[in-house]
């Protein structure tokens, strides 16, 4: 669909908007580090000077930037700070403008620099960039000076072919070339993706591997996304490709590095832990190495070589700055910088010349505040500014007033319940034998905020704001699921591949209903029994006609059980879906309350 058939349906009806690389290129911004010149210091020895063996290197890093080039609004758009008194301040951040700011005032000083990602720059973001197949999120990724980056999972969202786009430049395929006069150049910096097979070939489908030299000091960067990742993304996004195991993946390419004489290895891998603390500023390390984070990436970090020197990481959207124990028992630091941009990692080390290697015990990391109280950088202000004029069209739209933010979260909220009875309603459009709706969390992606995030006015819901909540241009399809198979799928939120994961809470419409039991155990927390719909309750032998998007339908998520429907028919753009019921059910002056979020009942 072109730009201006974008533009004309948004304002219309506001309805759906190789060769396995031994890499060592040159620096991706033809530079020698982002600093000034400098040295080691020296000593005497014979009256002669000589250089100290062991220089300084600065890596800064980010993750799950998610095409946040705005400041992010609500929850979304703050950190949690713990302060010298015990207390926890909410701190505003997040936004480009104040992310090039923050790396460049950290880079002042610093002979050797480089800065990183862990993956998920693009995807899921919102309509500034989403709305332009994320064009403008490379484009201020190059302008800010990223050096290189692992794939995440929503690097895939539209498949094999746009990442490459995205890599290698030129214009969309279908939507052309949305700035007269300049086609779109693609990443500066190499996507790295070592665990990513393509079938066809039998080989990495990009760069696995990069090597960095500042100055004398070589780095190298191995990338990979989590194994896990066509379980998690559309099988159109991941056709055609095979997924490895991160850790075996890793060591592989650690061996070819050191055999070529590239002693500093540094992982970039999206997938990450759950750390104690929701504070970004908390000591990980308080209860000694590895006891302050658990999740994926601990086993992970366990199997990776001590051959690799710091792990830098992503995708559960947390901050952390942790050590865990290596294969050899000694603590590496892993790293993650919380998603949206509200914070970098920096990451201090020494680098022995003589060795050609970071000395391990040196890595010092902390994250840090992207605050909104330092000067916005010039270059980011224009960069959002034109992309603006040409969102402005669809942007800008009225499609609802709410009364108050309705938010997403853990478990059942009211922003879920609002998606799920606006597929509801949609669904019945399309066939009204549709009893009940079904979305997945993940699927949501910020809360609708009440207080005005520009100047449309407090309450007023725009195609902008709606875009940010639901960016992924699912479609809400029907299919036919038996009782048994509802109440598996019920079940499967809390058991099997999703066991002990808060957030993987399925959001329901209205009139189903039924009870979690949270001092139970795995599947035993539903109680069969509650599960009610409209008061009666399912019937295992039934069949009812369910509204879910794509994803569910086929099985995303872990919920396999909504994979084996029957009768299916696929309808439209999930956010047309939103943006119709909001339109349906509110005005300036009878706007949309929040739900009340009662459709679940926990006990705990």
């Amino acid at each position: 669909m072109s730009l201006a058939r974008r533009i004309s349906v948004g304002v219309a009806s506001l309805a759906a908007v190789g060769t396995l690389i031994a890499a060592c290129p040159a620096p991706a911004h033809g530079h020698d580090g982002h600093g000034g010149h400098g040295g080691g210091g020296s000593h005497q020895g014979h009256g002669h000077p000589k250089p100290d063996p062991a220089v300084d290197l600065q890596l800064l890093a980010l993750n799950d930037f998610h095409g946040n080039l705005e400041p992010p609004a609500g929850s979304s758009g703050s950190v949690n700070e713990l302060q010298p008194d015990g207390t926890v301040k909410a701190v505003a951040a997040g936004g480009v403008e104040y992310l090039a700011s923050s790396l460049r005032t950290a880079r002042k000083g610093h002979d050797r620099s480089l800065t990183v990602a862990a993956g998920d720059l693009v995807g899921a973001s919102p309509l500034l960039s989403g709305l332009f197949h994320d064009e403008p999120t490379v484009e201020a990724m190059n302008k800010i000076g990223l050096d290189v980056t692992s794939v995440g999972n929503h690097e895939f969202d539209e498949g094999k072919g746009e990442l490459l786009r995205l890599q290698n430049g030129g214009c969309h395929p279908v939507d052309g070339c949305y700035q007269q006069g300049k086609p779109f150049d693609g990443a500066d910096y190499p996507y790295l993706s070592a665990n990513v097979i393509n079938d066809r070939t039998g080989r990495p489908l990009l760069q696995p591997y990069t090597v960095k030299n500042v100055k004398g000091v070589k780095v190298g960067f191995i990338g990979v996304t989590l194994e896990g990742t066509p379980d998690i993304v559309t099988a159109a996004g991941v056709a055609g490709l095979k997924f490895l195991d991160e850790a075996e993946t890793v060591n592989k390419y650690t061996k070819i590095l050191k055999a070529q004489g590239v002693n500093a290895v540094v992982a970039l891998i999206h997938e990450g832990g759950v750390p104690v603390s929701g504070n970004y500023n908390y000591d990980c390390d308080a209860g000694g190495a590895g006891t302050g984070i658990s999740g994926s990436i601990v086993d992970i970090a366990k199997k990776i070589s001590p051959d690799v020197d710091a792990l830098v990481t992503g995708h559960t959207h947390n901050s952390y700055v942790c050590t865990i124990p290596d294969p050899a028992g000694r603590p590496r630091l892993v790293s993650s910088a919380s998603s949206f941009g509200r914070l970098y990692t920096e990451l201090d080390m020494k680098y022995d010349l003589r060795t050609h290697d970071i000395v391990r015990t040196s890595v010092k990391g902390s994250n840090h505040v992207v605050n909104r109280v330092q000067p916005k950088a010039a270059d980011m202000t224009a960069l959002i500014a034109r992309w603006s004029t040409l969102a402005a069209p669809v942007a800008g739209r009225t499609i609802g007033y709410i009364s108050g933010d309705i938010g997403r979260g853990e478990g059942e909220t009211p922003l879920g319940d609002l998606i799920a009875d606006a597929q509801l309603e949609y669904g019945r459009t399309l066939d009204p034998d549709v009893q009940l709706a079904l979305t997945n969390p993940g699927g949501i992606r910020t809360d609708l905020v009440y207080p005005a995030t520009g100047s449309e006015g407090d309450g007023v819901v725009t195609y902008a704001e709606g875009f940010a909540v639901q960016p992924f241009s699912n479609t809400v399809n029907l299919t036919t699921l038996t009782g048994a198979q509802l109440i598996t799928a019920l079940q499967q939120q809390v058991s099997g591949a999703n066991a002990g994961n808060a957030e993987k809470i399925l959001q329901i419409s209205q009139g189903l209903t039924y009870t979690l039991d949270r001092t139970k155990t795995g599947a035993d927390q539903v109680v069969v029994g509650s599960v009610e719909l409209n008061g009666t309750p399912l019937d295992p032998a039934a069949s009812y006609r369910v509204a879910e998007n794509n994803f569910l339908a086929g099985g995303g998520d872990g919920f396999t059980a909504l994979g084996q429907g029957t009768d299916p028919l696929v309808g439209g753009d999930d956010l047309a879906a939103l943006a119709a019921y909001l339109t349906a059910h509110s005005s300036a002056s009878a706007p949309l309350a929040p739900p009340a979020a009662n459709r679940v009942t926990v006990i705990r």
